[in-house]
């Protein structure tokens, strides 16, 4: 048996209708999985899901819930378990940034960022725990950063709120371990994104990413769906509660 094979189970990946969570849902897709594309914008959600499943020959759906709205949340949990039964995936993508000078930081920015990257990883996990615990297993990967662990300028509510991705992941694994299921995160470091693109074109700030990562490069949206799959598939039912750093080495060196 191929222990990364997803033949027959069923995935959500908030965020997934551009950038890395995109990528994400395609990996998934191209492992066996079924897909929910997720996002806010419906359009383009709907159009991801369509090339999505053009391109991998996979079964999509789509979502548009709010990750802030618990009830919104419920019934978008709900509207996917009714069609397809409990998750045995999950993907916790969904994510803002917004950057300021630390003393200028709005309290609106710092609250949107909290609602929206740690409390939706909370209320989506929560809801999708109760189908994965009473059918004995599930994969929960929460998408962290290396801002987890790596501090920089105008970005330390960020930085907060993926720090607290962390130790959900880790709480997460004390509740649900018992119950059969796997919490763990994946770390992105810099990746080349749509929302990335200006840092990118900044020579100066590329010029610093690649001296800073040993791999010399930026990261490729391809390069995370490896780790993913391992750890949304049964060759990870054993590891739990961990932090994978996809990052081309950049937390290993100083």
């Amino acid at each position: 048996m191929n222990p990364f094979d997803l033949t027959g189970t069923t995935a959500l990946v908030s965020g997934s209708s551009r950038g890395i969570g995109l990528a994400l849902a395609k990996g998934l897709l191209q492992a066996g999985s079924r897909v929910t594309i997720h996002g806010r914008n419906i359009s383009q959600v709907k159009t991801a899901a369509l090339d999505l499943a053009e391109e991998t020959g996979g079964e999509t759906r789509v979502s548009t819930f709010d990750v802030t709205d618990q009830d919104a949340v419920d019934r978008g949990i709900a509207d996917i378990e009714q069609e397809w039964g409990a998750l045995d995936i999950l993907v916790n993508n969904a994510g803002i940034q917004r950057r300021a000078p630390f003393p200028e930081f709005t309290l609106q920015d710092w609250n949107d960022l909290i609602a929206t990257n740690l409390t939706g990883a909370f209320l989506v996990s929560q809801r999708v725990a109760r189908g994965m615990v009473q059918q004995g297993s599930g994969k929960i990967i929460n998408i962290g950063s290396v801002q987890s662990q790596l501090a920089r300028p105008g970005i330390a509510p960020y930085s907060a709120t993926k720090g607290g991705i962390v130790m959900l992941t880790k709480g997460l694994c004390a509740d649900l371990g018992p119950h059969g299921i796997q919490a763990n995160a994946l770390a992105p470091g810099y990746f080349e994104t749509e929302l990335t693109r200006a840092l990118v074109e900044d020579e100066h700030f590329t010029q610093w990413v690649t001296t800073r990562t040993p791999a010399g490069r930026w990261g490729k949206v391809e390069d995370l769906v490896g780790a993913l799959v391992f750890l949304a598939s049964p060759a990870s039912n054993f590891v739990n509660g961990q932090v994978l750093f996809v990052d081309g080495g950049m937390t290993a060196v100083v």
